[in-house]
């Protein structure tokens, strides 16, 4: 496989490859792809500590480097996963916030290794593109959520609620 040009590097105090392994098995086309360790004791850890892991999540490249406590991550840089259900959006959400994740506002979430997430069912975007007051309405009911809900938002688009 050749080399990305362009690739995300992800902070993490020490558990890229538990982060890259969840998200390989939770999201379609992700995978680690390779796992790089200490060849040598050095002053931060021992030989055989792992340094980086090359992954995909939902088929863009990353690298994640345990680089200590030094770093945290934050809302400005977020992964956003479109979806194109409500199942497909509730299994995203419950697999971040159930495995020590939390929720936020607006479909956003924040999995355990404080990483932020937008899990963004396709009718939220369809709807807000619309402009006008379908856009307006749905906008109105989005603001009201943690998950996004996506017979609500189609209900506020229609002006139903």
């Amino acid at each position: 496989m050749t080399k990305a040009k362009n690739t995300i590097c992800l902070w993490y105090d020490k558990d890229a490859e538990a982060a890259a392994r969840f998200y390989a098995e939770t999201f379609p086309d992700s995978e680690v792809l390779a796992v790089y360790r200490a060849p040598t004791d050095y002053p931060a850890g021992k030989a055989g500590d792992v340094l980086t892991v090359e992954f995909t999540v939902a088929g863009v490249r990353c690298i994640g480097l345990n680089g200590g406590p030094a770093f945290k991550p934050s809302e400005a840089f977020s992964f956003q996963i479109a979806t194109d259900s409500q199942e497909e959006t509730d299994r995203y959400w419950n697999a971040i916030t159930g495995n020590g994740g939390q929720e936020s506002a607006c479909g956003w979430c924040r999995d355990r290794w404080g990483l932020c997430w937008q899990i963004t069912p396709r009718a939220l975007t369809d709807a807000l593109s619309a402009g006008g007051a379908e856009a307006k309405r749905a906008f109105a009911a989005m603001m009201t959520m943690r998950k996004i809900d996506i017979a609500a938002i189609e209900a506020a688009r229609r002006g139903d609620t």
